[in-house]
């Protein structure tokens, strides 16, 4: 353990965190946190613990929390009788090497592929001796970022580069969700006078961000009521008049509940709520931003937490959504009364070509529903991102591109006979997706 005797004046301690004075000196001020002793004269003296300290503050930051967290960290592990000096990476008292506390196999990219491997292999022993080990020497906000949501993020590339199956998609899946449950279970009781409503819209199922951000809004102590997966409207009408949350937080990842969310964020802005939204499909369709009638919480986790963290404080006004042309709602009334004549010829349309129909089935409740969506939303092209669903396919099932080309042009032909009035709007996307991706 670090000696405790104040022997370092405060030139000396700043040479050797790479802390600024004011910083220093604002930390002291607003969390008591290091706490120096005082020459006859006034001037500061610090311990070799003290420099420890504001290493591991530091190395906090670093990993992605704010400084308030980082110090409630250290209390809550002090509190529990734990030195997290000794327990956590990334600090050092001057002069120890910093090998002795983190040999590279358990760095965190190490433990990480270390999770992965055992998930591929199905191995749920090894897995979890590898989240305990992770959790033993990192906080719980670099596990869960940098190990499971890092981790499963790179074995859903595998999956859709076809170098990992479904199968184990979901193995590694199922254990991340079990160690987010449980810790959501053991996170500690609220002290703040905040209540916010974490739910996923309709037909959502993807719900690791969403149980993600509710772990670490708990820990941060706010009552956090998670409503999980696929929520609809009504019941989040219900729940807002029961508990009269501060904020609501609506999670998407894809297109076609990111319409259900923007319902779900009318609704309850109309009852007086403030919403705040976020998820996957929002940070790589900027656009969709403009036809949300909420707070955006970021392009990161840290970032929504933050945005979060504001929103507590200052109340803002939502961005006002802009409004779908007339003419995307006129189409939208028309494919939402003719899809089913659309997708019955496309089904017939298709034999020509030698093409199995069940490879296409679910692409046809794919296409439909992110037209429909796409067209909610204003904007035809949001739809294009998407699309790498549709090279998947190809890739798994050894479909070649032209025939893919060819369903697009089919489905095109469809829309055009069904929908002679209000169709060219969606042919003409089709048209252009099929030559810009699928001809070569």
């Amino acid at each position: 353990m670090p000696n405790t005797n104040p022997v370092y004046n405060l030139k000396a301690v700043l040479k050797e965190t790479g802390l600024n004075a004011d910083t220093l000196r604002a930390w002291e001020r607003r969390y008591g946190i290091p706490s120096p002793q005082r020459t006859a004269g006034g001037h500061r003296l610090y311990s070799e613990h003290d420099i420890a300290l504001i290493k591991w503050l530091v190395a906090r930051q670093n990993e992605g929390l704010s400084i308030s967290r980082a110090v409630e960290m250290w209390r809550e592990q002090s509190a529990n009788g734990k030195d997290p000096l000794e327990s956590m990476p990334g600090v050092r008292p001057p002069g120890i090497p910093q090998a002795i506390y983190l040999p590279p196999e358990t760095g965190i990219d190490s433990l990480r592929s270390q999770w992965l491997a055992a998930c591929l292999n199905f191995n749920e022993i090894a897995a979890e001796q590898t989240l305990n080990q992770a959790f033993s020497l990192y906080p719980v906000e670099v596990v869960c970022s940098e190990l499971l949501a890092r981790g499963l993020t790179e074995i859903g590339t595998l999956w859709y580069e076809n170098r990992a199956s479904v199968q184990q998609e979901h193995f590694a899946s199922g254990l991340a969700m079990r160690r987010l449950d449980a810790l959501i279970a053991a996170a500690p009781t609220p002290t703040r006078p905040h209540t916010l409503l974490v739910g996923c819209p309709p037909n959502e199922w993807h719900t690791f961000g969403g149980l993600l951000l509710t772990l670490f809004l708990r820990r941060r102590g706010l009552n956090v009521i998670y409503l999980g997966a696929n929520v609809p409207h009504d019941r989040f009408e219900e729940t807002l008049t029961a508990i009269q949350p501060t904020l609501v937080v609506l999670i998407s990842q894809q297109l076609r509940t990111a319409a259900n969310l923007q319902q779900t964020a009318s609704l309850l802005s109309a009852h007086g709520a403030t919403v705040v939204y976020g998820g996957r499909i929002f940070s790589i369709q900027p656009g969709l931003k403009e036809s949300i009638p909420g707070h955006y919480l970021g392009d990161s986790l840290e970032d929504g937490i933050e945005r979060i963290e504001s929103l507590l404080v200052t109340r803002a006004d939502a961005p006002r959504p802009g409004l779908p042309s007339n003419k995307h709602l006129e189409t939208l009334k028309a494919f939402i009364v003719k899809r089913p004549l659309v997708e019955n010829s496309v089904n017939e349309g298709l034999q020509p070509f030698g093409i199995k129909p069940e490879h296409f089935a679910s692409a046809n409740i794919f296409l439909g529903d992110n037209i429909a969506a796409a067209l909610q939303l204003g904007d035809l092209n949001f739809i294009d991102t998407e699309l790498d669903w549709l090279e998947t396919l190809i890739k798994v099932h050894h479909i070649p591109p032209e025939a893919v080309a060819g369903y697009l042009k089919v489905y095109a032909d469809a829309v055009e006979h069904h929908m002679p009035e209000h169709g060219r709007l969606i042919s003409n996307w089709l048209e252009q997706a099929s030559a810009g991706k699928f001809t070569s």
